[in-house]
């Protein structure tokens, strides 16, 4: 019996494998993004509602600014690619929200906020660029609904997956609120760095193809492991890469980028 279940749930894996634009890496899908939208819709009003949404100051201009530009060029891109039901996927909205908390996420569809505590670190519409692409990269990756299939798979069990948006909405909120970075879990952070990495690599590339220059990215991270003072937690017990080595790692991925970069 128990190899049966083996060879079932091997069986589940590669039949709900995709694969991620630009990285070509496989990954879990059992989760569509249409299934999950009305709750990641409603989950992102929610958090306007009880938020302070301050879209319309100079540097929620910016976040909005940034964005769009980033995001009519990512969807171009990806058409071009042969991406066209993804990049139809998207509807974009970015909001800039009064909190001291140094972050930003994006939720399934391209629902995208930025953290008033973040924006001293950014200083420039290139240094948005830089987390903005990173953050976009999360929704082209499909990174949340990938967190949730493997979330659900251990949660809730293979026999559970088919019924479970429908029955356990408050475990799937919980999965969604993970997936995105809104709380953690450290069953799943190893999975969660990986997941930052490859949007680190991908949002190089974005900010590159939508005109900003791309070396900004490690300049980005230098001021934040700087502003971190040794203070961040041993990188085994993060949800996100040491920024050390994201600088490391942007730098490696630069020549790719940059020939993507018209302004070189």
């Amino acid at each position: 019996m128990k190899k049966i279940a083996i060879l079932f749930c091997t069986g589940l894996f590669m039949y709900s494998c995709a694969t991620v634009p630009l990285t070509g890496r496989n990954q879990l899908s059992l989760v569509s993004s249409s299934e999950i939208q009305p709750m990641v819709d409603d989950q992102y009003n929610q958090v306007l509602k009880e938020d302070k949404v301050v879209t319309s100051s100079a540097d929620g201009q910016k976040v909005l600014r940034v964005g769009n530009r980033m995001a009519k060029a990512v969807e171009s891109y990806l058409i071009s690619q042969g991406f066209q039901e993804l990049a139809d996927s998207f509807e974009w909205e970015f909001n800039l929200l009064e909190s001291d908390q140094v972050n930003a996420w994006c939720m399934p569809g391209g629902k995208v906020a930025f953290y008033t505590g973040i924006m001293p670190l950014t200083q420039t519409e290139t240094g948005i660029a830089v987390v903005m692409g990173h953050e976009i990269a999360h929704a082209v990756a499909s990174h949340s609904a990938e967190r949730m299939s493997t979330g659900m798979l251990t949660n809730l069990g293979v026999s559970a997956l088919s019924s479970a948006l429908g029955q356990n909405p408050s475990m799937t909120q919980q999965i969604l609120l993970q997936s995105v970075g809104i709380g953690s879990q450290l069953g799943t952070l190893k999975f969660s760095r990986q997941h930052e990495l490859e949007a680190d690599e991908m949002g190089l590339i974005f900010m590159a193809i939508a005109g900003y220059d791309p070396r900004e990215a490690p300049i980005f991270w230098t001021r934040m492991l700087e502003k971190e003072n040794g203070a961040a937690p041993p990188e085994f017990l993060s949800t996100h890469p040491a920024s050390q080595t994201r600088i490391s790692k942007l730098n490696s991925n630069m020549p790719k980028a940059l020939t993507f970069y018209k302004g070189k």
